[in-house]
C-alpha cells in the first residue's frame, strides 16, 4: 500500500503522538498526520483534507467521539473512511455503541504494537 493520510482525534497531545508512533511501527508509511483535540476540530480538519483512516478517542470534550461519529455520517463527511475507537478497558458499552454508530474497529487503551497491527492494517488492506 502506498503512503496513507490519518486523522487522530485525541484531547491528549501525548497520546496523538503515542498512536502516530503506533501506526509507523506497525509498518504504516504516513504521508501526512492530522491531528484534532476534538470531535468539533476533527470535523474541521476532514472538511479540509481526505484522509484514509480516522482514530478517535471517545472520552474528549465538547463533542466526544461518538458524537463526532454520528455527526460525521449524518453529515456525510469522510464517507467509506474507516473508523477506529480507542477505548478505555472499562468502557464496553461505549464500544458497541460506536460500532452500532458505524465505526469500523477499536482498540483498547493501553494498546500493544500487536494490536494495532491486528485491527487496523486490515481496514486499509495491508
Amino acid at each position: 500500500m502506498s503512503e496513507i493520510s490519518a486523522l487522530i482525534v485525541d484531547n491528549s497531545s501525548v497520546m496523538r503522538k503515542i498512536i502516530e508512533r503506533a501506526l509507523r511501527q506497525a509498518g504504516l508509511a504516513t504521508a501526512n498526520v492530522f491531528e484534532a483535540a476534538t470531535g468539533i476540530e476533527a470535523l474541521d480538519v476532514l472538511r479540509r483534507s481526505r484522509v484514509d483512516l480516522i482514530l478517535s478517542d471517545i472520552n474528549m470534550p465538547h463533542m466526544d467521539g461518538l458524537e463526532f461519529l454520528r455527526q460525521m455520517r449524518a453529515q456525510g463527511i469522510a464517507p467509506g473512511v474507516p473508523v477506529v475507537i480507542i477505548a478505555n478497558e472499562s468502557s464496553e458499552d461505549q464500544v458497541r455503541e460506536a460500532i452500532a454508530a458505524g465505526a469500523q474497529s477499536y482498540i483498547r487503551r493501553p494498546f500493544t504494537l500487536e494490536q494495532v497491527k491486528e485491527r487496523i492494517l486490515p481496514l486499509l488492506g495491508v
